[in-house]
Parts: structure tokens; C-alpha cells; sequence
């Protein structure tokens, strides 16, 4: 993955300049200047490659930030593409804040806080437009927290990438166990695979801070777990989701273009007829001919 990332960078590069033309003997390439014993070297030009990667990356991050599921589910932390490069700490936290502000995490929230609302969960906050306040409120600040550590922060710390590489290919059980581990397993800034620290770590703060705005009964080393372990269990959810709703998708389209082409054959017969048999057709001026005799 190293080497295909490295050469993905290598074809984005100009080519070296002194290898695509050679002095002609009426053109001579000036020598450098000699550099006297003591005397400081001229400092070197400085490379573009991490100039172009960056430029390169925040292409690639732009179309990922435009994904979404029926148009309304986002899924800016997937990308198609295994050899995707790196993202910069900016562009974390770029990723980061384009989720965290997304209409569908409000929408999600809303969701979340009334359903608490009508079991009365946690019973502290009772009901009414306060209680509703402080259940969204808990809600909206438990996944900023989750997502500003264990995809910004901690991700730009230990060189992770947030994102999720999606397979696409493969048997069912095998694509199923890859989304599953990717809460556990990610990619590196530098191309290899490893445990996936900062989402782990990352949910444990989120569990950690939640102490401070939830009622006492939700306070403590067991909730604090039990919180980083749903939030775990949404974020496998979803992978699964992103991972197989394409072939979802694909999968209706293409029955329901079966569908119309059946519907279509049917409506029209005649289509479906030997076109090597046809009436015999008479052509306009053999037909006057025939009205003269007469």
C-alpha cells in the first residue's frame, strides 16, 4: 500500500527537467558556481511534492466531503479509493467540522433526545422543554466530543486516518468482518495498517467527559464504558451500512430497470417480431405508374 501510494505521488509530479532535454552544442548549460573552501553552499530549491500531495489530498477530500446516502445520509469518512492520500491535521479537523455542522447530525440528535424524552431517560431531567433542551443538548455534545478526539485530535497526534477504507469486493462475511474491524484497525498517514488508537482512546474521553454534564446516575466507570462501548457499536453500524449500501443501491436499480425493459417488451410486441420478415413495400412511382394504366 506504501509503494502504491508512493508511486500515485511520483505520477503527479513533473518530470525532472534535465531528463527531457539534453544541451545541444549550440545551447550549453551553465556550470554552477564554484564554492570556495569555507565558503557556505547556495541553499537548495525547496521540493513542490508536499505542496502537490497537499493540493492532491484536499481534491480527493472535496469529493469525499459531497458523498451521502439518498442524498441526506452523509458519508464524508469514506473513500473509494485505496491509495488515497494522507490528510493533513487542517484537513482532519476540516473533516471533522464539515460532519460535526451537517444537518443530519442535528437531525440525528433530535431523534436521539426525543426518544429519551418519551422513555424518560434519564429520569433527572423529566420531561418538558427543559428536559427535551438537556437530553439534545447531551446528545449533540456526546458525538462532538467522540469525533474531535478520535478523528481530529488523537488521529493528527498518532499520524491515523479517520476514514473509512471501503472494500467493495468480496464475499458478504468478509466484507461484513472488515467494516467491523475498522473500528479497531485503520490506516496510517505513512501507508501502513494498525490498531486503531485514536478512535478507541477517542471514545473512552468522550465517555470520560460525559461525567461532567449528566445527571449522577449516569456518572461513573460503568456508564462511562457502557457509553464508549454504544458509541463503538454506532460507529460498526455504520460501516456496515457504508460498506454495503452501494451494492444495495445497485442491486434496485438494476431490478428496477428489469422491470421497465420487461414492461416496455410487453407494451410493444411487435419489437420483439423477425425483423427479417416484412411486407412487401411498393414504392410511390411503380404506384403511379399503376393509376396511369388504369
Amino acid at each position: 500500500m506504501g509503494n502504491a501510494q508512493a508511486l500515485v505521488v511520483s505520477n503527479d509530479l513533473p518530470d525532472d527537467p534535465a531528463t527531457q532535454q539534453s544541451p545541444t552544442p549550440q545551447q550549453q548549460t551553465p556550470a554552477p558556481p564554484a564554492t570556495q573552501p569555507g565558503q557556505a553552499a547556495p541553499p537548495a530549491q525547496p521540493s513542490q511534492s508536499n505542496a502537490q500531495q497537499t493540493q492532491t489530498s484536499q481534491q480527493q477530500l472535496n469529493q469525499e466531503e459531497k458523498q451521502r446516502i439518498l442524498g441526506v445520509m452523509p458519508t464524508f469518512n469514506m473513500t473509494n479509493n485505496k491509495d488515497a492520500l494522507p490528510l493533513t491535521p487542517h484537513q482532519k479537523f476540516q473533516l471533522f467540522f464539515k460532519s460535526i455542522t451537517d444537518p443530519w447530525t442535528f437531525g440525528i440528535t433530535a431523534i436521539s433526545a426525543g426518544i429519551g424524552q418519551a422513555e424518560d431517560s434519564p429520569p433527572e431531567w423529566q420531561g418538558g422543554v427543559e428536559g427535551y433542551a438537556k437530553r439534545f443538548g447531551a446528545g449533540y455534545a456526546d458525538t462532538f466530543d467522540g469525533n474531535l478526539w478520535g478523528n481530529a485530535i488523537l488521529t493528527s497526534w498518532w499520524h491515523e486516518d479517520p476514514r473509512y477504507y471501503r472494500m467493495g469486493t468480496g464475499g458478504f462475511s468478509r466484507r461484513a468482518l472488515w467494516a467491523a474491524g475498522s473500528s479497531f484497525w485503520c490506516k496510517r498517514d505513512k501507508g501502513t495498517w494498525g490498531p486503531n488508537y485514536a478512535n478507541i482512546i477517542g471514545n473512552l474521553i468522550g465517555g470520560a467527559i460525559a461525567n461532567v454534564y449528566y445527571p449522577p446516575s449516569q456518572r461513573g466507570i460503568t456508564p462511562t464504558l457502557e457509553h464508549s462501548a454504544s458509541v463503538t457499536g454506532y460507529g460498526i453500524l455504520g460501516a456496515e451500512v457504508i460498506e454495503f449500501w452501494p451494492d444495495i443501491a445497485h442491486h434496485y436499480i438494476k431490478k428496477r430497470q428489469e422491470k421497465k425493459a420487461h414492461q416496455a417488451a410487453q407494451q410493444n410486441p411487435q419489437s420483439n417480431a423477425d425483423p427479417a420478415f416484412s411486407p412487401p413495400a411498393f414504392s410511390e412511382s411503380r404506384s403511379r405508374k399503376g393509376n396511369a394504366v388504369n
